[in-house]
């Protein structure tokens, strides 16, 4: 092969559209613009970011940003329930680490969340950010310990 029989693929080059050259190439008269219009016009059209008179984005921003709980703040928990935890042994540690490894929970940089649904029947030593009441009453009846992560 020669540099000379170097082209490139077939269809990945196409020319440009010669518009304005007469009718017969069906882009004549209006260039393909239409008739009358902001974007028939030279140095028309609409500048970047434009909500057709609506609010553009970038000044809603400032309002929308930190109300409240909204997805820019929001903590999504990892919710395990009690009765995933009936497979772990008597007096066992229930730690961040040990659901990842029992596959109950996928990546520990969540924080995570046990709730109620379900029964203890062993006493467990619970580490977690968060607890319902009615798991924590559960774990304690069983004769567990519920202990809280800061995050």
């Amino acid at each position: 092969m020669q540099l000379h029989d170097l082209k490139p693929n077939k269809g990945s080059k196409k020319d440009r559209k010669r518009v304005g050259r007469g009718s017969a190439t069906g882009n004549g008269k209006t260039a393909g613009r239409g008739m009358k219009g902001q974007n028939s016009r030279a140095g028309g059209g609409v500048r970047p970011y434009h909500m057709g008179g609506n609010l553009p984005f970038y000044r809603k921003l400032p309002f929308m940003r930190g109300q409240g709980n909204t997805p820019i703040n929001r903590i999504h928990y990892v919710e395990v329930n009690l009765d995933k935890l009936a497979g772990f042994k008597a007096n066992s540690e229930v730690t961040p680490e040990s659901l990842l490894l029992a596959n109950i929970i996928r990546n520990t940089k969540k924080p995570i969340k046990v709730l109620g649904r379900g029964e203890v029947k062993v006493p467990l030593k619970v580490y977690a950010h968060k607890v319902s009441e009615s798991a924590k009453k559960k774990i304690e009846k069983a004769g567990g310990s519920v202990e809280m992560i800061t995050l």
